[in-house]
């Protein structure tokens, strides 16, 4: 266990003044934050280490003043001398986003009174939360100003535009982006901005929206964080609805402040394209540029948000190079994904495998090419020499959690994917019948075992292609270890 860990747990157990029972990690998302789940027998809470001071420094004073006004924000329990750690009241694991309907279904009345709660309450962080708030702590920025806008506005251009070779003049776009800052500077910023109002960061407790992660809050316009719940990539929300749940949040508003809501419509939508810029640029940055497959996948619905907003857009200001780029990257192709209905009738099966080094050594090939991949485990640190882990596998939860934190097995898995979905993709284009993947560590029971499986959900999950998956020294053991 990292030091930061056992600080946790030290951290915890002075807070609720008994020993802590179970530490398990929570999902990690863009952000280098880590987030564990503390229990001791009356007492639970979640820990969380952040080596960025400046930023911790924020969530705590918008969190006290946030907490002191009854707004629904998670209590801060405790915080280490150093400030790199602390122990925050647990929400739950429920996210809004979790709530989202799929493709194919329905937005059910259930789900828009929640999302009707939701804007209620943030509005009432905007405003009321605003009053009185030392903006002297926002890291890094004390308003989403002028130079914060082009930093998004340069985000984009550096991490989406460049790295997806979308040609473009970088004098007028540079001017274009002066204008489209001027334009949306000119709404009324006396607020708390959230600056990442999406519905990862809802947490639902018992039916009601709690909020978390708004560290990167500062002083700002009111439309942003709507725009950013409403049109989140992957949102999946229906005009209909976002159109009542403005009307709900604007009436909200009105109750808490002086508004034109003409006004706040008409710069609504500039609103809601800055930020699917800025969603962009992070999609360019974590899936163009780190070639992480999470993010790789959004950029589509990006996209097509994108499209939707170009729609309802009417600004008084031109942007002819900005508007250029933005059809420029609506007709390109390279986004689209693969098309895996189009293989539903392939005669393709993926061998996936995992094997021992020592007991079994390399699998025989038994479909006529010789062989396939093969991937060494081995550099990934061994559970398995921790006494805990000896009688687990790479399917034990506690195995998975030992894995994410201490291996970099999560790079390893996006490396192997990017390998691997080029070969599937071939091998189907070309009707083949037959592709061998093989994960080989020491005992073949836990970091095989895991990317196996991995690799087994990946290829399902994005190309539907039927998979053999074979655990060879497990299955030799029975599972018994």
């Amino acid at each position: 266990m990292k030091d930061f860990q056992l600080q946790l747990t030290a951290l915890f157990e002075s807070w609720a003044g008994e020993r802590a029972e179970t530490m398990t990690r929570l999902a990690q998302a863009g952000s280098d934050r880590r987030y564990f789940r503390i229990s001791a027998p009356n007492h639970t809470a979640i820990g969380t280490y952040n080596a960025d001071i400046k930023e911790n420094r924020a969530f705590f004073a918008f969190s006290k003043h946030f907490h002191a006004k009854g707004l629904p924000v998670p209590a801060i329990y405790a915080i280490s001398d150093d400030e790199y750690l602390y122990i925050q009241e647990d929400l739950g694991d429920t996210q809004l986003f979790s709530l989202l309907p799929k493709a194919d279904e329905v937005f059910s009345p259930e789900l828009l009174e929640i999302f009707k709660k939701t804007v209620s309450q943030l509005a009432r962080l905007q405003i009321l939360g605003h009053e009185g708030l030392d903006y002297s702590v926002c890291y890094p920025r004390e308003a989403f100003d002028k130079q914060s806008m082009l930093w998004d506005l340069n985000y984009f251009k550096h991490y989406f535009l460049k790295l997806a070779k979308i040609p473009f003049d970088e004098q007028l776009l540079e001017n274009d982006f002066q204008k489209f800052s001027d334009y949306l500077l000119l709404a009324d910023r006396d607020y708390f901005l959230f600056r990442d109002f999406q519905s990862r960061n809802v947490m639902i407790k018992n039916g009601e929206p709690y909020f978390v992660d708004y560290q990167g809050g500062r002083s700002g316009a009111l439309q942003y964080d709507l725009a950013s719940l409403l049109f989140q990539a992957k949102g999946n929300i229906p005009a209909k609805v976002q159109n009542e749940v403005i009307e709900h949040y604007l009436t909200v508003a009105e109750s808490l402040t002086s508004m034109d809501k003409r006004f706040f419509m008409e710069q609504f939508y500039g609103y809601v394209l800055i930020r699917c810029l800025q969603a962009l640029g992070a999609y360019g940055f974590r899936g163009l540029y780190e070639r992480r497959e999470h993010f790789l996948t959004s950029i589509p619905f990006a996209i097509k948000q994108i499209d939707k907003v170009l729609k309802l857009l009417q600004m008084p200001v031109k942007l002819p190079e900005l508007m250029k780029c933005l059809k420029l990257i609506s007709k390109c192709r390279d986004f689209d994904g693969f098309d895996a209905k189009k293989y539903s009738d392939s005669p393709l099966t993926v061998h996936v495998t995992s094997f021992s080094y020592i007991h079994t050594s390399y699998p025989k090939d038994t479909t006529g090419n010789g062989g396939g991949f093969v991937f060494d485990c081995r550099y990934l640190l061994n559970p398995g020499r921790y006494q805990e882990y000896k009688h687990l596998t790479g399917r034990d939860e506690q195995v998975i959690l030992f894995l994410k934190q201490n291996s970099g097995i999560d790079a390893f898995m996006e490396n192997i994917f990017g390998i691997v979905d080029k070969a599937v993709e071939n091998y189907l284009e070309r009707s083949f019948h037959h592709l061998t993947v093989n994960f080989g560590c020491t005992g073949g029971q836990h970091r095989s075992v895991y990317s196996a499986d991995a690799l087994t959900k990946h290829l399902v999950a994005k190309y539907g292609v039927k998979v053999d998956l074979k655990h060879i020294e497990q299955e030799r053991k029975d599972w018994k270890n």
